[in-house]
């Protein structure tokens, strides 16, 4: 095993250690993310609820609710840390395997990586916020774009990087 490679697992099984722990500790509080006596979801907050949603659930928000979900955020950040550099030591693994334009691509996608984690910390900020004060005003459009252009490109990098290296040990 070339020393980059090596270099670039080592990475990507720390961060996957990161990734393991905290997305343990969020599941484990998700059971009790309650708001006005409805259950409600991350994912909901993040990409599917409306503006009038989203003020519901923080507005419905108790004080015991609302240390938990500031808990499950402050725990994504950690979350993050495991996930963007992750999957960018997982393509640059995949470019080590690879050739011609697809190990350019690749190197996109590892650097693109950077920039969702950005936008998941704009996220994250924007939640915590909204916990605070409820108001929320035209960002909200751009808030989902920014959600929805982290997904895409924290998933394509994943997609795709996996893809690589499954194919490339079947072709060896």
């Amino acid at each position: 095993m070339k020393p980059a490679t090596k270099y670039w697992k080592n990475l990507f099984l720390f961060c996957l250690g990161l990734f393991g722990a905290a997305a343990f500790c969020m599941k484990w509080m998700e059971s009790d993310l309650y708001a006005n006596g409805e259950k409600f979801s991350i994912m909901g907050l993040e990409l599917f609820y409306p503006k009038e949603k989203v003020i519901a659930v923080m507005t419905g928000l108790d004080d015991q609710v609302r240390t938990v979900l500031s808990y499950h955020l402050h725990f994504d950040f950690v979350f993050m840390a495991g996930v963007f550099p992750g999957i960018a030591a997982l393509s640059m693994m995949a470019r080590h395997k690879a050739a011609g334009q697809l190990k350019t691509i690749l190197l996109v996608s590892a650097i693109l990586q950077a920039v969702a984690w950005g936008a998941d910390i704009y996220e994250n900020l924007s939640l915590l916020k909204w916990m605070k004060d409820p108001v929320i005003g035209d960002e909200f459009g751009l808030f989902h774009f920014i959600v929805a252009a982290k997904w895409i490109i924290a998933l394509t990098g994943a997609l795709m990087a996996i893809s690589v290296l499954v194919f490339m040990r079947k072709k060896s």
